[in-house]
């Protein structure tokens, strides 16, 4: 008997991997259980501030950033149906209406006070609603 198998893109790969190593340190370090919900980013968003607040240099937290967004895009693709895309090393989430979204960057711009990963997802999610 064969199992019908879920494939995802190839442009998925490293996002994917990149969210669940995110998961997994924050829930090691952190004891932060992150559960790839629409309210988890909620944390998310919190950690990021908390990052923030300590004044860590950004060469110090870029990864742990693109850790972050990729989780939020991981989230915002299993919350609407959509998919990764990548070009040139860069990784976006495509929503089912056509929309492209930019998590890593929101996540960067988390840190500089700019954004949230929340609302990224809940502009997202309500997009793809109205599709």
């Amino acid at each position: 008997m064969t199992t019908q198998q879920e494939t995802r893109p190839s442009a998925a790969t490293k996002p994917v991997r990149w969210a669940a190593d995110a998961v997994a340190a924050m829930r090691e370090g952190a004891r932060l259980r992150l559960d790839y919900s629409a309210r988890s980013l909620w944390s998310v968003d919190r950690m990021i501030e908390d990052i923030r607040q300590e004044a860590a240099p950004f060469a110090a937290v870029e990864l742990v950033l693109r850790g972050f967004g990729a989780y939020a895009g991981e989230v915002v693709v299993r919350q609407t149906g959509g998919e990764w895309w990548s070009s040139g090393g860069e990784h976006w989430v495509r929503t089912p209406d056509g929309r492209l979204w930019d998590p890593m960057e929101e996540a960067r711009r988390c840190y500089t006070g700019d954004g949230s990963l929340r609302l990224l997802c809940r502009d997202a999610t309500d997009s793809a609603a109205r599709a």
